[in-house]
């Protein structure tokens, strides 16, 4: 069909457009045709298998599948002709003879059941068949195949939505039957639960655990759906909470613009956490008989050793005279405060608002120093922005796609299947990485260079398509500055020098720096494994310049893209929660600026820039830092050295911690502050596409827990400050006024469309999605190119200490695990530490997979189980951060990136022993 076409269904002249099927027709035309495979969400093709949706067009013997029969021009269709219902009623009475009686369902809301009562279908003539046994192995996904109708939507789903490619059909007629893997056990199986499976599954035979009984039976269905954004990555999935009874019983994907429905396991089974017992609901103060120390702990289940509780009244007062007296006798120098990527971009604004104006400083900032700080660093000396300058979903525009230094299916899940289905699409997929991340299975060129070498592999690339004149004259004479430096800079970083250094041979680095130079649209992505590194900036800065050369920017299908790591770690970046930068990155140093904020907020601001994360931690230990404020971050566990860091959290005068359960940190407060969880509270979040998206409660907070905004402006009233916020609402309107970047999109905006991308340039009007299409924000325009040589890691492995350490996530936990490891199902899927070695490490080690090792570097040790992983490149070891039983920043290197400020966690020189 070229074009579109009259037909007549049910008597009545309708018009097709092209790629419409009859179904498609029909439902837009408001006629209603059962479907059991078949699902309009994006990204699932029509199947035809089911047979519900059968329809009669004239003229011709059989009935036709309407989900994927195309019209044609005069065609005659009847959805609901005697011969079609009767086939239709037929089809139904066969499927439910298999199904288990209604009093024993698994699921009640299904679509199945839906259409079984619209068709009037309640009991089926034919014989039911033996099923398989349920397996219920899994901690998160039951499959009961007494349901199982052999729709094959949950196989597409797995391997058509999610790229997984863990469900399937196996077996020859009366025993076809869908199946895990090789016909695993699901526990078993290379199932990452992301959940699609259960989400799409008509009938209930994939089901939430967590939401069948012990005999199978299902729970009655939630009492309310309520829209909301995932708290977790940075990709801001949105998705509805299912509540019954004032507690989250499940999550199903929204069709959001980062997500298309898709969650991942955390986003689908990682809210359980809200109703731990270890929440806290009362505010506690320290025992007077309850000294710090940097090696103490509290069971976070019993506070009660070194903490009693206490009244908000008399909890505030404590937290707020402690720093109040810090700041009268000290001056606001002496204080600091962290704010949280985790909240919402209101709550970001008034931590920084509350410390440059309450405390009187600069020192406030948060965990985007500890991810991709030397990403903004560089981005912004380079394109005068530290945005991404085009969402992740544009790579479905690409034909050639660059993944470096992220395990992308690991730290951004959902992100991962845009780019699988690119790769599948038939883009060319680079993986850049020392490790072999999951990606790669999808990638056309692995480069799994030498840890620490990014530079010179960068570099190489570069040096490739500059002397062979690959590169973008216009884009380069038109759009950028420092050219012919840099050509001169690179003559010497020939592959063939480089190739040593970085692991990757000469002729490799030349092919892919050819396939990426003669992209029509090239787009690059990068995660930590770029950023936390002693050279991180120059890494991106080495990007930056790929891009730019090759004019892969402001076009759709290119782009510079670092994934956010936190799920508003953007917007609590953009609301100022930044030593350096007032809210939309306005220097801090700049008087002009300073006026524009004094003048809003009545109050003088200090002249200086403040301190970061890591260097606001080593003032704490050097006594120049004496009262902190820590709103949900926990460098207890996520500062590298964490012997130094817990030391100095110990150390300080006055420590106020507002979080949900009594984390690391909070064991060394002076004032614990009970929290509202995400799932709790309302307000908007920006996730790495720019888009600002808007949240809502589903729950109440338990006990006397009250909200994050709440206790910041109680705080700043007692220090003396005039706030009276009502709500989330007027201080985003108070943002707003004072934001650019937030133009055109109103609070009441957000809570119509739920998400507006920035910048936008009407009221009305959609956001930008690709940016710097004629300018960079840069005072020239142009975007500056800066050479970089080769700075080697910090800390280099030797004879004592010959290993590599490399840091990071894992799928099923997030950041220090405070809310994670307090999820059911997640932490029953990944319940303890292990270090991943290459199979060849350990047995040059003489060691088993499940053997316990010791782990040690210059700042410490750990006890560990070690894990056998062909990913890992020999000579290097991986350890997840979440757990605190060995928790991997005991051993990670402090020293810092000298531009972005952030540590060095993908590389130090390590030691792996036998520890029995």
């Amino acid at each position: 069909m070229n074009g579109p076409v009259s037909f007549f269904l049910d008597d009545r002249e309708v018009t097709a457009t092209p790629g419409e099927s009859l179904w498609d027709v029909a439902r837009r035309e408001g006629t209603e045709i059962p479907h059991l495979c078949h699902t309009p969400k994006p990204g699932y093709r029509p199947d035809g298998n089911c047979r519900a949706c059968m329809v009669e067009v004239e003229g011709e013997r059989v009935l036709a599948a309407a989900c994927i029969r195309q019209p044609q021009a005069g065609m005659r269709v009847s959805t609901g002709s005697p011969r079609v219902e009767c086939a239709r009623r037929t089809v139904f009475e066969l499927l439910l003879a298999d199904q288990p009686p209604r009093t024993q369902a698994h699921r009640l809301d299904t679509s199945f059941v839906h259409w079984c009562d619209h068709l009037g279908v309640s009991e089926s003539p034919y014989p039911a068949r033996k099923p398989p046994e349920p397996d219920r192995s899994h901690p998160a996904v039951a499959w009961f195949p007494d349901a199982c109708i052999q729709c094959q939507l949950c196989v597409r789903a797995c391997r058509e939505v999610q790229h997984n490619d863990v469900i399937g059909m196996a077996y020859r007629g009366g025993n076809t039957r869908v199946i895990f893997d090789l016909d695993d056990r699901l526990a078993e199986s290379t199932c990452v639960a992301c959940g699609e499976c259960v989400q799409a599954c008509p009938t209930g035979a994939l089901m939430e655990s967590a939401r069948v009984n012990r005999m199978g039976e299902g729970l009655p269905p939630a009492e309310k759906r309520v829209p909301s954004i995932c708290p977790y990555c940075g990709v801001g999935c949105q998705l509805d909470f299912l509540v019954d009874d004032e507690r989250i019983v499940a999550v199903e994907g929204r069709d959001g613009p980062s997500n298309h429905n898709r969650l991942c396991v955390k986003g689908r089974f990682g809210f359980d956490y809200i109703h731990h017992p270890q929440r806290l609901t009362r505010p506690l103060i320290r025992r007077d008989d309850a000294p710090k120390a940097g090696s103490g702990t509290v069971d976070p289940a019993d506070p009660s050793s070194h903490f009693r509780e206490a009244s908000w009244e008399e909890a505030l007062d404590v937290a707020a005279n402690g720093f109040k007296k810090i700041r009268e006798r000290d001056g606001g120098e002496a204080l600091a405060g962290f704010g949280s990527a985790k909240g919402s971009n209101e709550e970001a604004y008034l931590v920084q608002k509350l410390v440059r104006t309450g405390f009187g400083t600069h020192n406030v900032d948060h965990c985007t120093r500890l991810c991709h700080a030397s990403s903004v660093a560089a981005l912004f000396e380079g394109i005068g922005s530290g945005a991404v300058t085009a969402p992740f979903t544009t790579c479905a525009e690409s034909d050639v796609i660059i993944v470096t230094g992220s395990n992308t299916s690991a730290n951004h899940p959902v992100a991962a299947t845009f780019l699988k289905q690119a790769a599948v699409r038939g883009a060319t997929l680079i993986v850049i990485d020392p490790r072999g991340v999951d990606l790669v299975a999808y990638a056309e060129h692995r480069l799994l260079f030498q840890p620490g070498s990014d530079v010179a592999l960068l570099n190489a690339m570069l040096h490739v398509i500059i002397e062979e004149d690959l590169y973008d004259h216009a884009f380069v004479a038109n759009r950028t500055e420092g050219f012919e430096e840099l050509r001169t800079h690179i003559q010497p970083y020939r592959p063939e020098t480089m190739a040593p250094i970085c692991g990757i041979e000469a002729e490799t680095i030349r092919r892919v720096a050819r396939i990426y130079a003669g992209a029509k649209a090239a787009v690059i992505f990068w995660g930590m494994g770029i950023s936390q590194h002693v050279h991180g900036t120059d890494n991106v800065r080495c990007l930056i310049a790929l891009a730019t050369i090759c004019g892969q920017v402001g076009r759709p299908g290119t782009g510079l893209h670092p994934l956010r790591g936190q799920n508003n770690v953007q917007g609590a970046s953009d609301a100022g929660l930044i030593p350096m930068f007032l809210p939309d990155y306005q220097s801090v140093e700049d008087a002009a600026t300073r006026a524009r904020y004094e003048q809003a907020w009545g109050v003088k601001l200090p002249a200086k820039r403040g301190l970061t994360v890591v260097e606001i931690i080593d003032a704490a230990c050097g006594g120049r830092i004496k009262g902190l404020y820590v709103m949900g971050e926990n460098p207890a566990m996520s500062d590298p050295d964490l012997n130094h860091a817990r030391a100095s959290l110990a150390r300080l005068e006055h420590l106020v911690v507002q979080d949900l359960f009594l984390t690391e940190t909070a064991f060394h407060a002076d004032v614990v502050l009970p929290a509202a969880a995400w799932p709790e509270k309302e307000g908007t979040v920006t996730n790495t596409n720019r888009q600002v998206q808007m949240g809502r409660p589903a729950v109440a907070p338990p006990g006397e827990v009250r909200q994050d905004w709440w206790i910041v402006q109680q705080l700043a009233r007692r220090l003396g400050l005039d706030w009276d916020y009502q709500g989330p609402a007027d201080v985003y309107r108070e943002m707003s006024s004072l934001m650019a970047s937030l133009k055109h999109i109103s609070w009441e905006r957000l809570q119509r469309e739920d998400s507006v991308t920035y910048p936008c340039p009407g009221p009305d009007e959609p956001g930008h999605e690709v940016v710097f299409w004629d300018r960079f924000p840069t005072a020239s325009g142009r975007a500056r190119l800066v050479p970089v040589d080769i700075i080697p890691p910090d800390e280099l492995p030797d004879e004592k200490y010959p290993m590599v350490l490399i840091t990071g996530r894992l799928l099923e936990h997030w950041h220090t695990g405070a809310m994670t490891r307090r999820s059911r199902a997640l932490d029953a899927i990944e319940p303890e530490a292990a270090v991943s070695l290459a199979p060849a490490d350990l047995a040059r080690l003489e060691l088993n997979a499940g053997d316990r090792v010791r782990v040690s570097t210059r700042r410490g040790t750990i006890q560990i189980p070690a894990r056998a992983d062909p990913r890992v490149p020999e000579g290097s070891l991986f350890i997840p951060f979440c757990y605190v039983e060995a928790a991997a920043n005991l051993l990670t290197n402090p020293v810092l990136d000298p531009y972005g400020k952030i540590p060095e966690f993908k590389f130090c020189a390590a030691q792996v022993e036998d520890g029995s």
